[in-house]
């Protein structure tokens, strides 16, 4: 059974299915057709699959010619039926893997997944989640869904675990020239997954097991979590003491050993930095540990947009104004810089707590025109243009992301306050009387 899948996958005659066509899984589809292989997009959104059988991209970075080559090669068409999963002989998971409003793990769309392939599941497929998950997940959750019908894992199909490393925006690595990490449920499993993405992948990292696999990624995630959370509580701290932490890390990086720079911000976004040491720290109570050093870094950073909205607060009332009844523009609802990418983004979470306390507020974002529904959003809000006459109608502008597009000479010069989250008004010569650090 293996020796045929291999073969086949080794011709570039095997089908390829990707279930979930968003950040992660449409990147996949787009390497896959450029090899020539023939590839099944799965999604249980229709707009998303209409769009995309109409030529038209919902992603920045992956433009509507792409798609639309795509399509008219023949080599790529997206479904929302299920029972087509049959067909391809290998199918790759991307769907999202968020937290409960308890912060502990939501396996929903993995275990509905999970069903959908097990209702199909034939011998000689090759299923590879890469969800970014805590470890045991592949062999907890996935495997008994899938062996539920009789087949075996490595010996009737082939399951295996490989963590996606997207990071949108990047123009330095591509979804090709990124290592990919790969974890099988046994070396027959390991050898279909390697050989699958060495159809389109550089550089493939087989490891021992699809929990290794899984918890590399982790531990990737949880590394940028907590440096990312010494920072921010080093810019509270540096804050009381009237030292600005932006100089700090400029002067430390001048060391050429021994020190990584790692930047504050508004908050944590994407999603996988925000989410990921709460899945460890959640598995970690399994095994009778507390993981206080991880949980602390989630806290502090989880706690960033309140600090913002405190220093806001304290910078309209230096100007006796209240925020009750103030008038503030949101500068970027990205969760970085030159994406569209909104998953888990600080910015939705500043508009909540602005709201809260009765702020009336906009938001500007040349990259996200306008706010969708999201699992825990619904802003059903549209981004306002950005103008010298615009900006002098807000008693205050909030840079929550730092967007190459703007001209924070024309905010600062334009606005009557701003609070800057991410230094981008560094370079600014006039006007910094106006500008606060938050």
């Amino acid at each position: 059974m293996i020796q045929k899948l291999l073969k086949k996958i080794e011709s570039g005659k095997a089908v390829v299915g990707v279930i979930g066509l968003g950040y992660v899984g449409l990147p996949l589809v787009r390497e896959f057709t450029r090899a020539g292989m023939k590839v099944m997009g799965f999604d249980i959104d229709p707009v998303k699959v209409k769009a995309l059988m109409a030529g038209r991209s919902y992603i920045e970075h992956i433009p509507s010619r792409l798609i639309k080559e795509m399509v008219r090669s023949g080599r790529f068409q997206a479904t929302s039926d299920f029972t087509r999963l049959s067909r391809p002989d290998c199918i790759l998971i991307c769907v999202p893997t968020p937290l409960t409003r308890q912060r502990e793990p939501d396996m929903t769309y993995v275990e509905a997944t999970a069903r959908a392939v097990a209702k199909t599941l034939r011998r000689g497929q090759l299923v590879v989640l890469e969800s970014t998950t805590y470890p045991g997940t592949t062999e907890e959750v996935m495997l008994p869904i899938l062996a539920a019908g009789g087949l075996k894992a490595g010996k009737d199909f082939f399951l295996a675990y490989s963590p996606e490393r997207e990071d949108p925006g990047r123009k330095d690595y591509t979804t090709r020239t990124i290592p990919k990490v790969v974890g099988g449920h046994d070396k027959d499993c390991l050898a279909a997954a390697v050989a699958c993405y060495r159809r389109v992948i550089d550089t493939v990292v087989p490891v021992s097991s699809t929990a290794a696999a899984e918890a590399s990624k982790i531990l990737e995630n949880t590394y940028r979590c907590v440096n990312i959370a010494l920072v921010n509580e080093l810019k509270m701290l540096f804050d009381r003491m009237g030292i600005d932490v932006w100089e700090v890390i400029a002067a430390a990086s001048t060391k050429p050993f021994g020190f990584q720079p790692f930047y504050p911000g508004p908050g944590l976004g994407g999603h996988c930095i925000p989410i990921d040491p709460f899945y460890l720290s959640w598995k970690a109570r399994q095994y009778d540990m507390s993981t206080k050093f991880i949980e602390l870094a989630g806290e502090v950073n989880v706690s960033m947009p309140r600090f913002v909205v405190a220093k806001l607060i304290e910078a309209l009332n230096d100007r006796g104004q209240a925020l009750k009844g103030s008038k503030i523009l949101l500068l970027g609802l990205a969760y970085k810089k030159d994406v569209d990418d909104v998953r888990e983004s600080p910015s939705l979470e500043l508009i909540d707590l602005l709201r809260q306390r009765g702020a009336k507020v906009d938001y500007n974002d040349p990259h996200v025109p306008r706010t969708h529904k999201m699992r825990q959003h619904d802003l059903r809000m549209a981004s306002v243009p950005l103008t010298a006459a615009g900006l002098r109608k807000y008693d205050a502008v909030l840079i929550s992301t730092d967007h190459s597009a703007y001209d924070y000479q024309l905010v600062v010069d334009n606005a009557a306050l701003v609070v800057d989250t991410r230094n981008a008004t560094a370079g600014v010569r006039r006007g910094r009387g106006k500008i606060v650090k938050a």
